[in-house]
């Protein structure tokens, strides 16, 4: 393998071809010496005779003479026996009359001949040619670097898809945890490449394509080898990036070629992995549409709808921008089945746990359930990174098993980063990041709407010099206004406590700011959220795939429409920000306290702030929403569902006419 590897170095090659072409002109160049004489010298000899060979050289105007005997030439008296001479142009042809003559009269006893030397015709043609070859040397090199190999040198349009049948170690539907949903979705294709007769007997039709979406690190990539190796049929995985090479033509014959070897070993799988680097939406760009990814993206839609109906070849791809895709890719008959593949739950995490923690040790007190709990919003990917890191940093102390702590540490290795332990702050920092963390925590303990707090250390990790932590109790898919505003008021908790304190805000709150005015903004322009501006949108969210996110797109609004934005984030943001000053002001001993442990602890735990917050009451709604204008909102309560009325039985503590009455409105609710 390192010989291999040595051969292929560029340089390697350079030098080989220059000590072989200096070796041709050593080979050429190294005939028999001659001894350089005057002109006059040589025809003197001519004249005498005694000559076994002469040969008129008329390209370098030499006359070298092979003499029968040893002679003695020049001042120094060499003794020689092949003499050369250097024979003006102007006596070239009186030379060679001598050398006939003298051949003529047995003066020469071998043979006269004049030619060009055969080294001149080689060195000619060796210096002539070795740049050219050197160049075609290079080119085809590097040539079968980029294409794999020399056994594909200029196959450029061969499909670079790599090939996984059922010899190879599958993954199977076991292996995916968190993904129920979509898992259900694909069961349908691999039933139909292991019993495509079922199928075809009642006329239905597998879908053509499978389109996965969604965040990075859910899995799409798993599903399809998962498919694959339940359905055990080839399965052909390629990047969309692959397609796409320096020479025109290149990605649409790649294309062409991957689909014909999928057909010839149907049933078969042609997993694309990225499919946005190709099937971005066309026309999109500044130099107008005819490019090569385009024409990649036309000879993909031209074989996704060419497929033959029975021909068992099935395209899944995997992607993080759905909308960015072009139309004509995700119409039906093309990737007729859209599946999204999101962030897993809590049962999907706590699934994942267990997946990636087969086969390690853990002790006694680690509990997966609750690790699951603490990772909202954690894709498959982050699960397994907070097992592998556990297992390191276990490794690192010298650890049998992976305890709790270590399971702690590396969910705060993912959320925020690594400690930074060598970084020292004075005391002065140290005691306002303690006020800016202690703001946060001790504004979301008393916000009603707020999650509950986990952990607020002011160890710095990452590019924060500390963080507070909260959790929510369960997954959750929508937020409230009141949710959002609680949300508002804990992110400015560590300015206010800034400046109630120390009379100054500091760049700490930078971070905090902005996700402020993002959230703010995003109320208002999306959500509707404002009773002064109504339920309208405000703004486009479309992105052009090629100019960038929001470049070229128009604002939508006039300019005072855009002044009221302003103020109305600037009165969202200010009635957030007077909420959690006045929580600071009345429960300023309640800071001071939670100041002081974090100076000792350097963390706090939820049991910590429930015990130094025991006094802190839950504060009422900020400013309820009243954005109805002429429409009342009903007086009446929810109706209670059959599963609430059975829970409060339970407690005790459920009205039974209430309940009654409940049912009966139930039971004559239209179905």
């Amino acid at each position: 393998m390192e010989r291999t590897r040595f051969f292929r170095r560029p340089v390697v090659w350079i030098i080989l071809v220059i000590l072989g072409a200096i070796l041709l002109g050593q080979l050429f160049t190294g005939g028999p010496d001659y001894h350089r004489v005057e002109t006059s010298v040589a025809l003197d000899q001519l004249n005498k005779g005694g000559i076994e060979k002469a040969v008129y050289a008329d390209k370098e105007q030499t006359l070298q003479l092979d003499l029968a005997e040893s002679a003695e030439f020049g001042d120094d008296n060499t003794s020689t026996d092949r003499i050369e001479a250097q024979i003006p142009y102007e006596w070239s042809a009186q030379v060679w009359d001598d050398v006939l003559d003298a051949e003529a009269n047995n003066r020469i006893t071998g043979t006269a001949d004049t030619e060009v030397s055969s080294d001149s015709i080689w060195m000619t043609l060796l210096i002539s040619l070795l740049p050219i070859l050197l160049l075609v040397a290079l080119l085809l090199f590097f040539m079968s670097q980029m294409q794999g190999g020399g056994s594909r040198v200029l196959n450029f349009g061969k499909s670079k898809a790599k090939m996984i049948t059922k010899d190879t170690p599958k993954t199977t539907f076991s292996d995916v945890a968190g993904s129920e949903e979509a898992v259900e979705e694909l069961h349908e294709i691999k039933d139909f490449l292991q019993n495509p007769a079922k199928y075809q007997a009642l006329g239905a039709k597998i879908p053509k394509g499978v389109l996965l979406f969604g965040p990075p690190g859910t899995g799409k990539t798993l599903l399809a080898r998962a498919v694959a190796g339940e359905a055990g049929v080839p399965f052909y995985s390629i990047s969309g990036s692959d397609f796409v090479e320096m020479f025109v033509g290149v990605g649409a014959s790649r294309v062409r070629d991957l689909f014909e070897q999928a057909k010839t070993n149907a049933p078969a799988i042609v997993f694309v992995d990225e499919i946005d680097a190709v099937g971005r939406h066309r026309g999109a760009g500044m130099g107008g549409g005819h490019d090569e990814r385009e024409q990649t993206l036309n000879q993909l839609l031209v074989e996704m709808d060419g497929f033959d109906t029975k021909g068992g070849v099935i395209l899944i791809a995997a992607t993080n921008r759905p909308d960015i895709l072009d139309p004509a890719l995700l119409r039906p008959g093309r990737f007729d089945r859209q599946i999204p593949v999101d962030a897993p739950d809590m049962e999907g995490r706590k699934a994942i746990l267990r997946v990636h923690a087969k086969g390690k040790p853990f002790t006694p007190d680690v509990d997966l359930d609750a690790v699951a709990r603490r990772t909202p919003g954690f894709s498959g990917a982050d699960l397994a990174n907070v097992i592998n890191e556990a297992a390191l940093l276990t490794a690192r102390r010298d650890q049998r098993a992976i305890t709790d702590d270590s399971l702690e540490e590396s969910i705060d290795r993912v959320i925020a980063g690594p400690q930074r332990r060598t970084r020292v702050m004075s005391d002065n920092e140290k005691k306002i990041t303690a006020y800016h963390e202690g703001g946060h925590a001790l504004v979301a303990w008393a916000l009603p709407h707020a999650a509950p707090v986990h952990k607020v250390t002011i160890l710095s990790r990452g590019r924060s010099l500390g963080h507070t932590l909260v959790l929510p109790t369960e997954d959750k898919y929508t937020q409230t206004r009141a949710e959002m505003v609680d949300t508002l008021a804990y992110a400015l908790g560590g300015r206010a406590a800034e400046e109630l304190v120390f009379h100054e805000p500091t760049t700490g709150a930078g971070n905090d700011i902005e996700k402020a005015t993002q959230l703010a903004r995003a109320m208002i322009t999306q959500y509707g959220m404002s009773s002064k501006l109504g339920a309208l949108k405000y703004g486009s969210s479309g992105d052009e795939p090629f100019l960038g996110r929001n470049m070229g797109n128009e604002r939508g609004y006039s300019d005072a429409v855009a002044a009221e934005i302003d103020a109305e984030m600037r009165a969202l943001i200010e009635l957030a920000h007077d909420e959690a000053w006045e929580i600071l002001v009345e429960y300023r001993d309640v800071l001071d306290n939670i100041v002081l442990e974090l100076m000792e602890k350097e963390t706090l735990s939820t049991a910590d702030m429930a015990r130094i917050c025991d006094r802190v009451a839950k504060r009422p709604p900020m400013a309820p929403y009243n954005g109805f204008g002429k429409r009342q909102p009903s007086t009446e309560p929810p109706v209670r569902t059959p599963a609430e009325n059975e829970a409060l039985k339970a407690q005790g503590t459920a009205d039974t006419a209430s309940i009654s009455g409940a049912a009966s409105n139930n039971s004559e609710a239209p179905h």
